[in-house]
């Protein structure tokens, strides 16, 4: 079985001490002491194979929305590689790629755009977005004034809409009534049919036992386990005692 996503041996860290006391000290004119970076992430390996729904779990602050914008290419490794065969599309918290001052529609114009798509080809999609995301006349009306639910349901409609290789997703797809969820999952399975690839991070285990081929958990920014759903999301509740 073929990869679309290997990362080897990656590593990212952030500086820390960032923020407004940091500016202050700058503008006194005073050195800082040095300050060690904050690893986000060590020697981390992993596969994503074609086809497949992977799940990643792990504890808030564990490194697991962070490995899927490394896969996103939104942060490069400070050390080892990461490889992606096929166009991604991030879908993170409904915000990446969306922006709340402009409508719904406005809205899938632009996520278009940053995909590479022409405006017409998002024309032809525009009837399947209204009616997926269940929005009605708030779709034209600026994001600022969605429900964070609403602003769900826009994302998920516009990310699967435009079929991507890989669709990464991020903590979006258990919102919603229990209609709307049964849904997203139906159409997240339908991309996994028509050769796309999921990884998907969610504390939804019951939705990781459902619909992932595999799972794997993230503990203190290193893969702790890959492999069967049940089986990861055990090894999950023995470390963490959760």
């Amino acid at each position: 079985m073929s990869d679309a996503v290997r990362v080897e041996n990656a590593a990212l860290r952030f500086p820390r001490g960032k923020g407004l006391f940091r500016g202050i000290i700058s503008l006194l004119g005073r050195k800082e002491k040095p300050e060690a970076n904050f690893t986000a992430l060590e020697n981390v390996s992993l596969d994503v194979h074609q086809g497949e729904v992977l799940g990643i779990i792990g504890r808030n602050g564990s490194g697991k929305s962070t490995l899927l914008r490394l896969m996103a290419g939104i942060y490069q490794p400070d050390e080892g590689s990461v490889y992606v065969r096929g166009r991604t599309s991030l879908l993170a918290g409904v915000r990446v790629g969306l922006n709340e001052h402009l409508t719904g529609r406005e809205n899938v114009h632009l996520y278009g755009s940053i995909l590479g798509h022409k405006e017409e080809k998002m024309d032809d999609m525009m009837g399947d977005i209204i009616e997926f995301s269940e929005i009605g006349e708030f779709f034209d009306q600026p994001l600022r004034t969605y429900s964070s639910g609403m602003r769900a349901r826009l994302g998920i409609a516009i990310a699967s809409a435009v079929e991507p290789e890989i669709l990464l997703i991020d903590e979006v797809l258990g919102v919603g009534d229990p209609q709307f969820r049964e849904k997203s999952k139906a159409r997240i399975l339908s991309l996994v049919k028509s050769t796309s690839t999921v990884v998907l991070v969610s504390h939804s285990f019951g939705l990781m036992r459902e619909i992932c081929d595999r799972v794997a958990f993230v503990h203190e920014g290193k893969i702790h386990s890959v492999g069967d759903p049940t089986e990861t999301i055990r090894a999950y509740y023995e470390l963490t005692g959760k």
